[in-house]
């Protein structure tokens, strides 16, 4: 077991002289076909459940000297859950799918089965250093795949195969390094602006991407729902992590008639989260603070100094300690604060006007950057179909925030600007691996498709394509579709 000190995770950049010879062994162990055998995998995905279990409280201090994330976040958001999923991948009984096919191609043995893409690169941001490099690696081991890591930290030291997975830590030459080689598949989770870079260094080699990047997850408030829990369920979506995550809500649309509701609930939420006799969020050891002074003064200075909103909760900030407390800004159309996502505790507001407000919150949504989740607070069915249909989100979550992560069936990733690809579980597993579709044609089916070999004759047309050609096709309306 690894001591208890985060000085264990304190690592070095890797020599870039080292990065060739990383790409060599990984590459190698995968053509050993080391990685192919189930048993293997199952032991790699119990080892790295066992690395977290074992030494939970190094990686809860390591991340909490590191960004300030209370234990409670880390524990709920990160450690549990990658011990569970990497069980739950060890888990998995079935490696093959076979085909349903009429005879007699039911001889042919049809099957599918997912087979490693290879050697793959897995790129992670600092904001949640464990789950967001741990449950991509996770879905490549249980694929077959060996892994490239390039963490903020070190994370992964003792219990994994070295031939298998390894690290690569540092900035960006030694990501430039690591791009310069051909890897059967990249995931990356970040921004879009590296995510062009990345792309277009993949582009080189044809090698698949996996994007998972973010942008500015509206909320819609429909002025009927129950106002004081739609805002403090906002607050709490805001403040985990500091709003430094993905799926955090980023603006709220809302009408003016719910507007000072609204506003109190989140004032209310926010004293209950955060007691003035207990510090408030800057006192508190329930709130995180932002990661490093350049982000501090990014928030600060570039959106904060130079927004033209109406601050309506929070505002204050300690340098000193690096924290923001929850800040609500009511806005207008063309405020910078609605330019890109914020990332951090900044929770801006839209008035839209009263009338049809449900459908120019669509529209509003529609015009802008496909989100990662679009967050509606309304329990009218019909108002939920209707943002169901007249927006695009990857994730579309009615009356709470942040909760889709908990649902670990469900696909997670991106459309359009916010990425492509998907990821949590059964869905990672698909990311690294790729269906091989197989067939055995025994001797035996020769008479059937004797008729395929030329030379072709009025016989063979009539047998093998005049059935195609006058097969029934049904009928169909414009507004009922098929008919039965």
């Amino acid at each position: 077991m690894i001591q208890q000190d985060i000085k264990h995770f304190q690592m070095v950049d890797t020599p870039l002289e080292d990065i060739p010879k990383i790409h060599k062994t990984l590459r190698e162990t995968f053509t050993s076909h080391k990685t192919l055998p189930i048993p293997y995998r199952q032991h790699l995905l119990l080892q790295l459940a066992r690395m977290l279990q074992e030494n939970h409280k190094a990686f809860s201090s390591a991340i909490h000297a590191d960004v300030g994330k209370p234990p409670f976040e880390v524990y709920i958001g990160e450690i549990n859950p990658m011990i569970d999923r990497a069980i739950i991948s060890a888990r998995r009984r079935s490696y093959e799918g076979h085909v349903d096919l009429p005879e007699p191609q039911k001889a042919w043995k049809p099957k599918v089965v997912p087979t490693p893409k290879g050697a793959v690169l897995v790129i992670s941001p600092w904001n949640y250093p464990l789950i967001l490099s741990i449950q991509a690696t996770i879905g490549a081991i249980a694929a077959g795949c060996t892994v490239c890591l390039k963490l903020s930290e070190q994370l992964l030291p003792k219990y994994l195969d070295q031939d298998v997975i390894r690290v690569v830590c540092g900035g960006v030459p030694e990501v430039t390094k690591v791009l310069e080689w051909k890897w059967d598949h990249i995931f990356y989770t970040g921004n879009g602006m590296i995510a062009r870079i990345i792309a277009a260094a993949a582009a080189k080699h044809l090698t698949p991407l996996t994007l998972e990047l973010g942008g500015k997850s509206p909320v819609i408030v429909d002025p009927k729902c129950d106002l004081e829990l739609a805002a403090k369920r906002t607050l709490w979506g805001k403040v985990t992590n500091w709003g430094q995550i993905c799926v955090s809500p980023d603006y709220v649309l809302i009408s003016p008639s719910a507007l000072p509701q609204y506003v109190d609930g989140l004032k209310k939420a926010y004293e209950e989260m955060y007691p003035a006799d207990q510090g408030a969020a800057l006192g508190s050891d329930s709130y995180a603070h932002i990661i490093n002074l350049q982000h501090f003064n990014r928030i600060k200075g570039v959106l904060l100094e130079k927004t033209k909103g109406k601050v309506l909760m929070g505002g204050r900030m300690d340098e000193e300690r690096l924290k923001i407390e929850p800040t609500v800004i009511l806005v207008k159309e063309g405020d910078v604060l609605l330019e890109s996502e914020t990332f951090g505790p900044i929770l801006t507001i839209v008035e839209l006007e009263e009338e049809g407000f449900i459908r120019k919150a669509c529209d509003w949504v529609s015009e802008r950057d496909h989100p990662l989740v679009l967050y509606l607070f309304s329990t009218d069915e019909q108002i939920q179909d209707e943002v169901r249909r007249h927006t695009t989100s990857r994730g579309l979550v009615f009356n709470d925030t942040f909760m889709q992560l908990d649902v670990k069936v469900l696909p997670f990733g991106g459309v359009g600007e916010s990425g492509y690809g998907r990821q949590i579980l059964e869905n990672t597993f698909e990311c690294f691996s790729y269906e091989r579709s197989t067939v055995d044609i025994p001797a035996a089916a020769e008479e059937k498709i004797i008729l395929r070999y030329p030379p072709y004759t009025d016989h063979s047309f009539k047998v093998e394509c005049e059935p195609g050609l006058n097969v029934k096709i049904p009928e169909s309306t414009p507004e009922g579709g098929l008919q039965v």
